[in-house]
């Protein structure tokens, strides 16, 4: 007499069928990673925002480099990436980046996905005429350090930034005849950067011949700028940078610890 076949017989009997799914799903992820990694670093250019444009490629897709990099025509020197492949399991690309232009070198993690780019943990810096092809400092010399903890766009304009920048040894041909400036921090703090794309930060020195505790507000589209807040010349600073301070207070009073007002446009 042949033998019944339990409920529980089948369920046991289609159980390793459904278990091989997620094999499949693991052999087709391996599959695609094995291709990106053999894939050359060229192919990185197809899917690059309109303004952005590179050559002189070297490496793969996972890890590679170009050489040549520009930014609505402006140099903007030479990157290196290493994607985190897991991150690809996310349906996003995360990566470490190490960014060159002429002596200022940065190292941060993006990550990207389709509504665009966030940079985390930016260290990194160097002498501020390395960045004149962007239109950064123009006439200005000294040395920046960059520590960000968050940088992000949508491709065409910043959303979002928190960090600080730091100068030092700054100067310029055409203020105190040139003469060093001293040292100063700029503070991005959350809300920086307001809906329009301008953006607010908050400027304190950090020692030299001038006292500085102002707010700068930056129109990145109109390459404006707006420099608020109080002066006051120290002790050691040089008699030409007096002379031109004394011009800029001239009908501003200083408060009771010698400081005036000032609000001063620029352009970069």
């Amino acid at each position: 007499m042949p033998a019944s076949r339990s409920r529980s017989r089948d369920i046991e009997h289609n159980r390793p069928a459904r278990l091989r799914w997620p094999w499949v799903i693991l052999g087709l992820v391996g599959m695609t990673a094995g291709a990106a990694f053999s894939l050359p670093a060229s192919i990185v250019g197809h899917f690059l925002p309109r303004l952005v444009h590179a050559e002189d490629w070297s490496g793969t897709a996972m890890h590679g480099a170009a050489g040549k990099l520009s930014v609505n025509a402006r140099d903007a020197g030479a990157i290196e990436w290493q994607i985190h492949p897991l991150a690809l399991l996310r349906a996003h690309i995360a990566m470490d980046i190490h960014w060159v232009k002429v002596g200022v070198v940065v190292d941060a993690i993006a990550e990207i996905d389709r509504h665009g780019i966030t940079l985390r943990d930016i260290r990194g810096g160097g002498p501020i005429e390395s960045l004149r092809d962007f239109g950064v400092a123009a006439g200005w010399r000294g040395t920046a350090t960059f520590s960000f903890e968050q940088l992000q766009s949508d491709f065409t304009k910043p959303l979002s930034a928190v960090g600080k920048i730091e100068v030092a040894d700054i100067s310029a041909a055409s203020i105190a005849a040139g003469a060093d400036l001293g040292s100063y921090v700029l503070q991005l703090p959350p809300g920086a950067i307001a809906p329009d794309g301008s953006i607010t930060a908050n400027l304190k020195d950090t020692g030299g011949p001038l006292e500085v505790e102002a707010e700068i507000r930056i129109s990145p589209t109109a390459r404006t700028g707006l420099f608020s807040g109080t002066l006051k010349e120290r002790p050691e600073a040089p008699p030409a940078l007096r002379a031109e301070l004394q011009n800029i207070a001239q009908l501003r009073p200083r408060d009771a610890q010698g400081r005036f007002p000032a609000e001063l446009e620029f352009t970069f």
